[in-house]
């Protein structure tokens, strides 16, 4: 037995719009969306945007995305201009944790940190 594919919800916070959009601007494809969802896409990632709420399950939820080039992911990110767009969207360059990780860490607007490997 074994699972063929996962798909998270992740909220999207206060502004379901203003989310979407977000991810949008990082380069995934929405593949559908229907009263307060969205699946949305990047690569073989796929995860469900919900129109969710509750500021604290947000600040406390962690993602984790395998990405081919973390610099150039990093770079990407820079280039995108959601750091600059969206309000409270924070990001730290690569960085090499203590669970032997480099990662770029990505604050969505909703408050989900978002670890890219």
């Amino acid at each position: 037995m074994s699972i063929t594919v996962l798909r998270p919800f992740i909220p999207s916070g206060k502004d379901f719009g203003l989310a979407l959009q977000f991810f949008r601007d990082l380069g995934f494809q929405t593949n559908w969306q229907a009263d307060g969802l969205a699946e949305l896409q990047l690569g073989a990632a796929i995860f469900i945007l919900q129109d969710f709420h509750n500021q604290e399950m947000q600040e406390n939820l962690m993602i984790y995305a395998g990405v081919d080039d973390l610099d150039a992911w990093w770079r990407h990110i820079q280039s995108s201009g959601v750091l600059e767009r969206y309000p409270g969207v924070r990001a730290k360059e690569p960085t090499v944790y203590p669970w032997g990780k480099r990662e770029v860490h990505l604050i969505d607007p909703a408050g989900v940190c978002w670890h890219f490997a």
